[in-house]
């Protein structure tokens, strides 16, 4: 595990702005929060040691078999429970910059880099550039490879069309990885699951550690699927939003901003570093983004912002300004 990931408020004292996470900051989670208070007697015994209750539930939303659901302690544990279920494949493929968990579990296990590896990994959209990839793409990229592993953790915040969780069933080859962690903004529940054909779930069931999902989370995202609140506010808006701090940004002198198609986007400063700004911000505004310099093939000046709302965006954009303009 690579040290530095985003959403380290633990590190700093009184931050009061989070850019540095994807997930949407301002979810109002009063409901499930009182709905978990008034359910806390499900600690008192084990949850179930595979959860296939909630397992069902998902399948129902989805239009897919119980069978073809394997529900994990988020996408992550997923990851590397597919790396250990498969490490007889022996070579792997990722495409950086991209999420380094994947390349890091592959190690884990045994596994060597190779172009034309029998296990391939896709974040899409991908974490931290915010390009999402088209669906004849990743089918295309599926016939190149013995497994195709695609993570999408961050579908609920792209309008791109994605691989449906129908037709990753009926590909036989694809493994695809959701986050009800970030599509209900609870990331302290860790709640993600794997849709595949049943054969491929059945080898991921045969190495799964029992009592993955602790019981809160379980009754967690029970609740969030039978009542499916509205966490985040229109998608449109958010990226609408997206691009208007983009390109704030992007007017600031030595910052350039790329182009995404979620809520969150790369950034690079110049002649600074983005350690010099990410402590500057976190100190002086207690403002905290992603130094994103330690994703593969990145730079010491790249850092990730995601979109907070408008006024957080203009302060966060006045901040940054303050800092080039006291380097000169």
């Amino acid at each position: 595990m690579i040290k530095g990931h985003g959403d380290d408020i633990y590190s700093y004292s009184g931050i009061r702005m989070n850019f540095s996470s994807n997930i949407y900051a301002h979810a109002d989670l009063q409901q499930l929060e009182e709905h978990l208070c008034s359910h806390m007697d499900v600690i008192r015994s084990y949850p179930e040691p595979s959860p296939r209750s909630l397992g069902v539930l998902i399948a129902e939303k989805h239009g897919v078999s119980p069978d073809e659901v394997l529900v994990t302690s988020g996408a992550t544990d997923a990851i590397y429970l597919i790396a250990q279920a498969f490490r007889e494949r022996l070579t792997f493929r990722v495409f950086p910059p991209t999420f380094s968990e994947y390349g890091d579990a592959c190690r884990l296990f045994g596994y060597e880099e190779a172009d034309d590896a029998a296990l391939c990994w896709l974040c899409n959209p991908n974490n931290p550039t915010g390009e999402a990839f088209s669906v004849p793409y990743i089918k295309d990229l599926a016939t190149q490879h013995e497994l195709l592993v695609i993570d999408q953790s961050y579908e609920d915040y792209t309008l791109a069309p994605m691989l449906s969780p129908q037709e990753a069933v009926h590909m036989g080859n694809v493994l695809q990885l959701h986050s009800m962690t970030k599509q209900y903004a609870v990331p302290g529940l860790r709640i993600g699951y794997v849709v595949a054909s049943a054969k491929l779930i059945a080898t991921l069931r045969s190495n799964y550690r029992p009592w993955a999902v602790n019981a809160l989370a379980v009754e967690a995202g029970k609740y969030l699927l039978r009542l499916n609140p509205p966490l985040i506010p229109s998608l449109d808006t958010c990226l609408q939003e997206t691009q208007r701090l983009r390109q704030a940004l992007s007017c600031l002198a030595g910052i350039d901003c790329t182009d995404t198609q979620t809520n969150f986007f790369l950034c690079t400063i110049h002649p600074q570093t983005a350690a010099e700004l990410k402590d500057y911000l976190a100190r002086e505004h207690r403002i905290l983004i992603r130094d994103a310099s330690n994703f593969r093939r990145l730079t010491p000046h790249h850092f990730r912002i995601a979109t907070q709302s408008p006024e957080e965006n203009d302060l966060l954009v006045d901040a940054i300004n303050q800092f080039i303009q006291l380097q000169r």
